[in-house]
């Protein structure tokens, strides 16, 4: 009888803890679908995405579609928070105490670039240490275009139609150049930029994409190339660079006027 009461009071106790973590979890996609927003101590202004499922990749038929676009499901099963734009010149030179940027002229508002994958993770161990927390971080490819689709499934987060992208976008046939950040429409969940301006560095290698349904994919475990993500001011094409598939492999390493980030973080 003592060790049958024993076992119901653990049993309550594991279904009590686990109708938390789903309360909480239920709340917090709520908040995000009511598109919830976070500000830290330096004016980094973040957006809460809601977790889900969606189709990762393009299909066969995508104008611009390049043969690593493999489409698949994903499902993200965590709610987090994602800068609403590129980190800027501002915010780096806050946390780092120099400007890497080319385009000074641009100003404090405009995109940091000329960061490799190696110089953002420096930035978010100092925004950690600032923020006297461990939740910042590069979100990873998945992450990242499921925030960028934002429900869509369309070449861009507003569309096929790429005669329009230049209401979303800086990217070639809107001045060589990058721009401050947020000055074109969001997209359906409040964030910026997220077509052009600057690349953005995910968390993940670069690797081929699984044929089957995946749960909060991290990329490939071994790999020397990360991803790039989201296009620029200086792509081509009818912004076909800029579409919400669209990846590049690049070195860790690599710089260039062209590359910058975002941050997300946990909640």
């Amino acid at each position: 009888m003592y060790l049958k009461r024993i076992g119901i009071i653990m049993f309550v106790s594991a279904l009590s803890f686990f109708l938390s973590v789903a309360s909480q979890q239920a709340i917090g996609e709520e908040k995000a679908a009511q598109g919830e927003t976070f500000t830290n101590s330096l004016g980094m202004n973040f957006v809460l995405i809601p977790a889900g499922t969606f189709m990762m990749g393009s299909p066969s038929d995508e104008l611009g579609r390049r043969k690593d676009e493999l489409q698949h499901k994903v499902t993200i099963t965590k709610s987090f928070y994602l800068q609403s734009t590129e980190v800027t010149q501002r915010q780096w030179r806050e946390i780092m105490g120099s400007n890497p940027s080319r385009f000074k002229d641009c100003g404090d508002n405009c995109p940091v670039e000329q960061v490799s994958w190696d110089d953002a993770q420096e930035f978010i161990v100092k925004l950690n240490e600032r923020e006297g927390t461990d939740k910042y971080r590069l979100p990873t490819e998945a992450e990242w275009e499921y925030a960028c689709r934002a429900g869509s499934t369309t070449r861009f987060c507003f569309g096929d139609d790429e005669t329009t992208l230049g209401e979303y976008a800086w990217y070639s046939d809107t001045g060589l150049r990058p721009h401050p950040v947020g000055q074109k429409n969001p997209n359906a969940w409040g964030l910026y930029d997220m077509h052009g301006n600057v690349w953005e560095w995910c968390q993940d290698r670069y690797g081929d994409y699984p044929s089957s349904p995946v749960t909060d994919p991290t990329g490939p475990s071994l790999g020397t190339f990360r991803v790039l993500r989201g296009g620029s001011w200086g792509d081509y094409g009818l912004g076909a660079d800029c579409r919400s598939a669209l990846r590049l492999s690049v070195s860790p390493v690599s710089r260039n006027y062209g590359i910058g980030f975002r941050v997300a973080r946990d909640l």
